[in-house]
């Protein structure tokens, strides 16, 4: 396990409020052009999709049930618990359930006192419980599915702040997780300031094109930008300044 003061924690003010502006689909292909491929969580869905989500990853690892362990890995203050009470400010929770849909992975108490301790989101490829409660926080959720059932049917919470993967992503303590409507990427961490600063300038070029569209012009030369359009973009973006 990492120990908390050894997890990066790059989000600066100034990046935060950039990424909440930022749309998961254009990180994702940001993303995508450095070839990374697998960073959009898939299959997850918001509590309140009208939320943005940014922070950084603090993790949380379930394994598969033995019934001979699970004293050993259930009991007192296991792992889904010491991620609960270790939350930070700006912390985004993400748990590995294995894809698991029925059984849950944590419920209201514990995710209250992860929000109450600061916490900017959770994000889990199994199942809540007390779903409704969860939802009435008002703070940003990410999941697979909703279930009654605790984790002790299907699961052990084995361990926190060690590399997971959650919804097909393989993610790092301190990588920077965003989230809207659509779902949640991962951005590693070494790479957020040249993301942001290209996925702002993407969303820019795409504002103009969407606008002419809008207008009525055609998409052939406008997505992508041709260059025969930088000058007018230009243009468009010293109007807007302006």
């Amino acid at each position: 396990m990492t120990g908390i003061s050894q997890i990066p924690n790059l989000l600066t003010d100034e990046l935060r409020t950039a990424l909440a502006g930022i749309s998961t689909a254009t990180l994702t292909f940001q993303l995508q052009t450095r070839g990374i491929r697998f960073t959009f969580l898939s299959g997850l869905r918001p509590l309140h999709p009208g939320l943005r989500m940014v922070g950084r990853a603090r993790t949380l690892r379930y394994v598969a049930l033995r019934e001979d362990l699970q004293k050993v890995y259930a009991a007192g203050a296991n792992a889904q618990k010491r991620a609960a009470e270790s939350a930070t400010p700006g912390d985004v929770l993400v748990i590995e359930a294995r894809g698991v849909p029925d059984a849950a992975t944590i419920g209201d108490i514990l995710a209250t006192r992860a929000f109450v301790l600061g916490a900017a989101g959770v994000v889990t490829d199994g199942a809540l419980r007390d779903t409704p409660a969860i939802a009435a926080i008002g703070k940003p959720v990410y999941h697979l599915a909703s279930h009654g059932a605790t984790l002790g049917g299907q699961h052990m919470p084995f361990s926190i702040d060690e590399p997971v993967t959650c919804a097909g992503v393989f993610v790092v303590p301190g990588d920077v997780i965003v989230g809207d409507g659509e779902g949640a990427v991962c951005i590693p961490a070494a790479l957020v300031e040249e993301v942001v600063r290209d996925a702002a300038a993407q969303e820019e070029r795409e504002a103009f094109a969407l606008e002419r569209v809008q207008a009525g012009e055609s998409s052939l030369d406008l997505f992508p930008l041709a260059p025969n359009r930088l000058p007018d973009f230009e243009k468009w973006k010293a109007a807007r300044k302006d």
